[in-house]
This record gives structure tokens, C-alpha cells and sequence, in this order.
């Protein structure tokens, strides 16, 4: 494993962490030294969090908190993984209060990729507020999502993971085309109700809103990392309607492209004390 810090302050700590771990690999058990969320940013990997098990996905988020143990493992999963790990002092946790820190895990959903994005882009770039604006409008939004994510849900066999995990890989490949449940079903071998429900078991989401939520991270990325227009942005995620990307990537990042890629960009990335909090 390769961590490679980006930045650090008195309230974040900011990791670029790279797995190369495989099937072979020897599972270890951890603990956590802080309250952190590590954000995947690519690949896949089973973690045992207390006594549940999840599994990982672009997209899905590993919630930390002092002294929790968990154990990750690449059963399946030959490739490995690469997330953004970000730590949180104990002083902002009591700032924001509330948050569901033993929760483990967090399911794909629309705005935190992109808050990660826009996370990475302000330690990348050394804008030491700015980080701290991101990060903590990250763990303020995690508050909000992890108290509706503490519904029981009932754990899926080893079958099912295997299948829902490739087929998030397998949508996470066919992100910039138009697909179908019945074909993403066809590649597990399932029928589409059957495989409708395994997914959602196991991931936490349909394949719908995973697609979707694969295509604003990859979004994210294009507007922070490259000059291409809007237009050309939203077609190479996926989006056939531009309006239908403007529409959706303004609901999940609180701001439009042009305004996410000027933040990214600009050393005083201006959020409101209000919505940070």
C-alpha cells in the first residue's frame, strides 16, 4: 500500500492512498486512529466493519472513527483500489456534531464523489482554506446521509456480492453509453428483477443511480482536471441532454460546472458559514 500525503492542517489531513492488494494478498486487522471518511476513487474491496460485511465500489465511502476495527480484503476483486482518505481533527467532529461515525460504510451517492473531487483539487493545489471549506462541507453532508443509511438492510450471500460488485464495475466501464437493466442483468446472469434486487441489496443502490452517480463523479473530474466545454464534459460522462447534466450536477454539487470548475481553479474558494455548518 501506498500513502501518499497531499495536505495537512489543523482540521483535515488529506491522503492519496493506492492498494495494489490482490486475491493472494493476507487480510490484516486495523483500527482506525481518527474520525476519517476515505472516499473510493477506483476499484473494489470487501471490508468487515465490526461484524458486517460490505462491499466497496467507485463511489462508496469507509467511515472511521477512533479506535473502530475493520478488516479489507480483494477477494474477487484482482485489481485493487485507490481512495482519498480524509481525516478529521476532534475539533471540527465536535463543531458539526451529530454525524453517524459507526455506521462503517456509506453507499454510493450523488454529492460525495464530488465534494471528494473538489476535496482533492484544494489539497492538490495547497489552498489550505479552501481544503477545510470542502472537508467540512463533506462531513456535513456524511451527518445528513448517515442517519438515513442506519436502516437494517439484510446481508447478501458471498454470490451476491461477487455478482453486484462486477456489475458495478462492468456499469462503471459502460458509463459514457446508453445501457439497459436488462443488459447490465444479462452480464450476472440474472433476470433484471432478480438482479435489480441483488444490486440493491448489496450496494446499497440501484444500477440507475449508481450509473448516475459514476457519470457526475467522472464529470467532476473532467471540469477540475481539463479545459473541455461544459457541453463536451457533459457528453463524455454520459449526459445525451446538457440541460439534463446541468440540472443534475447542480443538485448534487449545490453549484453549476462553471461554478464547480472556477472553484477548483481560483485560490478563494467562497462556501457560506451557514452551509458549511
Amino acid at each position: 500500500m501506498t500513502a501518499t500525503p497531499l495536505l495537512r492542517t489543523d482540521l483535515v489531513r488529506v491522503t492519496d492512498v493506492l492498494c495494489a492488494a490482490g486475491p493472494d494478498s493476507p487480510s490484516v486487522v486495523e483500527h482506525h486512529t481518527h474520525h476519517s471518511l476515505a472516499f473510493v476513487r477506483a476499484g473494489s474491496f470487501a471490508c468487515r466493519c465490526g461484524r458486517e460485511d460490505f462491499d466497496m465500489v467507485r463511489g462508496s465511502v469507509l467511515v472511521g472513527s477512533p479506535g473502530r476495527e475493520f478488516t479489507c480484503s480483494h477477494i474477487h476483486r484482482p485489481h485493487g483500489d485507490r481512495c482519498l482518505s480524509v481525516q478529521i481533527a476532534p475539533t471540527a467532529v465536535d463543531m458539526l456534531g451529530g454525524a453517524e461515525w459507526g455506521i462503517g460504510t456509506l453507499a454510493p451517492t450523488a454529492e460525495m464523489p464530488v465534494l471528494a473531487r473538489l476535496i482533492e483539487a484544494r489539497a492538490r493545489q495547497r489552498h489550505r482554506l479552501g481544503l477545510e471549506e470542502a472537508a467540512l462541507l463533506a462531513v456535513a453532508r456524511f451527518g445528513q446521509l448517515g442517519r438515513r443509511a442506519r436502516s437494517a438492510r439484510r446481508a447478501p450471500n458471498p454470490r451476491e456480492r461477487r455478482l453486484a460488485v462486477s456489475a458495478a464495475l462492468w456499469l462503471e466501464a459502460q458509463a459514457g453509453e446508453e445501457t439497459s437493466l436488462g443488459e447490465a442483468a444479462a452480464q450476472a446472469g440474472l433476470s433484471p428483477f432478480h438482479f435489480l434486487r441483488v444490486f440493491s441489496r448489496t450496494l446499497g443502490v440501484t444500477p440507475h443511480q449508481y450509473l448516475l452517480r459514476v457519470r457526475l463523479d467522472r464529470a467532476a473530474r473532467l471540469l477540475g482536471e481539463t479545459e473541455l466545454p461544459v457541453t463536451e464534459v457533459a457528453f463524455e460522462a454520459g449526459y445525451a441532454d446538457l440541460s439534463n447534466f446541468v440540472r443534475a450536477f447542480g443538485r448534487a454539487a449545490g453549484m453549476s460546472p462553471r461554478a464547480f470548475r472556477r472553484s477548483a481553479d481560483r485560490k478563494n474558494f467562497q462556501v457560506s458559514p451557514a452551509r458549511a455548518i
